[in-house]
């Protein structure tokens, strides 16, 4: 095999991958990990049942990727442009402004839907999603955190339950308006600003 061919090869099975774990990720959103199956996967991807069994085992480590997925397009559009920002607060508006864009494109379940199902269970996919969503949680403890000490959000209730309510706050709003821009935004903020004890009106909503 020619180098050229090696590269089209690598395109070619990049892509598949792609395109299943996009379509799993839309499956787990809108059915649950229980009534997701490969047969559906390949057709909402477009390919056949074969194309799965190349790329995964199974339906569990075709998951567990569309976690990995999941974390790595999050963190790359939603978390690393937030915390490059200048301050804890902006930071903090960043991500919430992030996530609600990040659920524009049909996964805005899927973490959630995948956290209800494995709740109390030690399995490898409640496992990597309770990773992801401590991550999160950490962030949100740090900057507000950090907020609070520079005084551009109020003394509060605990930082701990402060961060999981932002959090919940997040998930909650990018699932229930997600795709409906630009109110998504809008909302987003106002819910995430009233959680951090910040006065709604303080500055206009953003451009969507």
């Amino acid at each position: 095999m020619s180098a050229s061919e090696g590269r089209t090869q690598l395109e070619r099975r990049s892509r598949t991958r792609a395109a299943l774990l996009s379509a799993a990720a839309r499956g787990i959103s809108t059915y649950g990990y229980a009534n997701l199956t490969l047969a559906g996967v390949a057709k909402e991807a477009g390919y056949t049942r074969g194309a799965i069994y190349h790329q995964f085992e199974g339906k569990a480590e075709l998951v567990l990727a569309v976690v990995q997925w999941v974390e790595e397009t999050w963190t790359t559009e939603v978390r690393d442009p937030a915390l490059a920002e200048s301050t804890p607060l902006a930071s903090l508006m960043a991500l919430a402004r992030g996530h609600a864009i990040y659920c524009r494109r049909d996964v805005a379940r899927v973490m959630l839907s995948l956290r209800i199902e494995f709740a109390g269970q030690d399995h490898p996919v409640g496992r990597a999603v309770a990773s992801v969503i401590d991550v999160l949680e950490s962030d949100c403890r740090t900057l507000i955190a950090a907020a609070r000490r520079d005084g551009s959000i109020p003394p509060g209730p605990p930082v701990r339950l402060t961060a999981a309510a932002f959090s919940g706050v997040l998930e909650a709003v990018g699932i229930e308006l997600a795709g409906q821009a630009p109110h998504d935004v809008k909302l987003m903020r106002r819910a995430v600003r009233g959680t951090l004890g910040l006065p709604a009106d303080e500055l206009p909503d953003p451009a969507p």
